[in-house]
């Protein structure tokens, strides 16, 4: 009897043996877990929790974690992208704005303390501050237009829209310039209707963002077209020139919010690089997709492309 109790408690004091060994075993690796976590939330990192365990349950809650920082991560990498947009965006804003408002300013002095301007040189001068005060307007309404695009709650009123009437229709809208940069026009718009569910004011205005583009930057190749073609169940859109053209380092950046095309077509110009950010949201929207190929002195083309309707 006694060696069956000596057996026992024996048997006793190595469970409980066990059982704190393993417990301390835990605590330790909890532990660790625990400094290491504290590290890489502390120092931003993009690392993960490596801790080598054979613990079921630990196990499920490394996964747990590395889920989270994961998550967290992106979190803090959409915030810094979204920070520095914001930067990118005001400093842009404030650039653009701050020449027009200069030179109405200055316009505006003359016109007040220059007794001697003639009638003549008075209409003159209201005349190009009439331009300038447009310019700020459109440059503010493409800033308001893209927060609206981008905020959770927008939605677009789509209905079935003829694609070939409103593409002749910002052909039109846009030939006064065409003409006075001398360009040669080349149009392809198919005789048969080609429809797509859209908004008929976003498309339109994402053709002359298209057409705008082409001429302000596209000019030196003296050949600007349009052309719209059915592609199987799909409709393309692709407005194009023969310009310089956008060399291929900068493509994969064009439709990024506030990424101007200055340095990848023409110093020359300055823009406040919303356009084409403006055109890719309106085009997803409708759900279409655009693309961009370039080629210079070539062929450079912003293609957009829609489902087709057929009834």
């Amino acid at each position: 009897m006694t060696t069956v109790f000596i057996i026992i408690i024996a048997a006793l004091l190595i469970i409980i043996g066990l059982q704190y060994t393993a417990h301390m075993t835990l605590k330790k690796k909890l532990t660790q877990m625990s400094m290491e976590l504290a590290r890489i939330v502390e120092n931003e990192s993009a690392e993960k929790l490596l801790i080598h365990t054979d613990h079921t349950v630990v196990k499920k809650l490394l996964i747990g974690i590395n889920r989270l920082l994961d998550h967290n991560q992106r979190v803090i990498a959409d915030y810094n992208r979204t920070k520095d947009s914001l930067k990118k965006m005001t400093s842009n804003m404030s650039h653009d704005m701050r020449t027009p408002l200069t030179v109405i300013l200055g316009y505006v002095e003359r016109l007040k303390h220059d007794q001697g301007m003639t009638d003549e040189q008075r209409e003159e001068i209201i005349g190009r501050l009439h331009r300038k005060i447009e310019n700020i307007i459109v440059l503010l309404n493409q800033f308001f237009e893209l927060v609206k695009l981008e905020s959770e709650d927008y939605t677009m009123p789509l209905s079935r829209l003829c694609m070939n009437e409103v593409c002749r229709k910002s052909v039109l809208e846009h030939y006064e310039l065409l003409q006075s940069k001398q360009l040669k026009v080349e149009i392809d718009i198919p005789e048969e209707n080609l429809y797509m569910l859209g908004n008929e004011t976003a498309f339109q205005r994402i053709l002359s963002n298209l057409i705008s583009n082409a001429i302000r930057y596209g000019s030196d190749g003296g050949v600007f077209g349009l052309s719209l073609r059915e592609a199987g169940d799909q409709v393309e859109i692709e407005v194009w020139d023969r310009g310089k053209g956008i060399d291929e380092i900068h493509q994969s950046r064009v439709f990024d919010r506030l990424y101007t095309l200055d340095d990848a077509r023409n110093p020359n110009f300055q823009g406040s690089g919303i356009g084409l950010s403006i055109t890719k949201q309106l085009t997803e929207a409708m759900k279409g997709t655009i693309r961009l190929s370039s080629k210079p002195y070539e062929k450079t083309a912003f293609t957009c492309t829609f489902q087709r309707m057929t009834y």
